[in-house]
């Protein structure tokens, strides 16, 4: 059930076996060439414009291009689904009571992987690792309702300091345009 889409579990074992490089290997190298032209710009980790941004994984969603942010300028939590989650609460609680944001944007997308899955991949997995998932899947079927209720989590978290300041968008993969959603 679980592959990797460009490197199937088993070429992935066969080439740390065999010694040819991996992805990361050349992460490692790539790191190299950044680290050599590296210099601190004295940035702090309090993002510059008070900002953290809720979003999916999803690779086609590139979030500091798409909201014209740069390096510094904000806080970027990611995952499936860009779904508020407990530890995404978390996340925004640390970024706003220690490090000072006091907006947050969420952001969904359109083809999301999410809206096809259902409760049959948890229970798929824990027949094939023979543990349950601790975690929900909070897979959803309908994109804006969904950032809605991610909306509505932020919103009523007694943990969050700032509450005023959060919208919900969805992204189009096809045109990199962004749509509100109203709560």
């Amino acid at each position: 059930m679980t592959t990797t889409p460009d490197l199937p579990s088993a070429q992935a074992a066969a080439s740390s076996a065999t010694g040819s490089p991996s992805i990361i290997d050349s992460f490692v190298a790539r790191n190299r060439d950044y680290a050599a032209g590296y210099r601190d710009g004295g940035m702090d980790a309090r993002p510059v414009q008070h900002v953290a941004v809720v979003a999916c994984m999803d690779a086609r969603l590139d979030v500091h291009a798409a909201l014209g942010l740069q390096l510094g300028d904000c806080h970027v939590i990611r995952n499936a689904g860009g779904v508020v989650t407990d530890d995404t609460i978390r996340s925004l609680t640390v970024s706003q009571r220690a490090l000072g944001t006091r907006s947050i944007a969420l952001i969904h997308h359109t083809g999301c992987g999410l809206l096809s899955l259902t409760e049959d991949f948890r229970r798929e997995l824990e027949d094939e690792v023979g543990i349950r998932p601790s975690w929900a899947l909070e897979s959803f079927t309908d994109l804006e309702q969904d950032v809605r209720q991610s909306m509505a989590r932020v919103r009523t978290s007694p943990f969050l300091l700032h509450r005023d300041d959060i919208r919900g968008f969805v992204f189009d993969v096809t045109t990199g345009l962004l749509r509100e959603i109203q709560p």
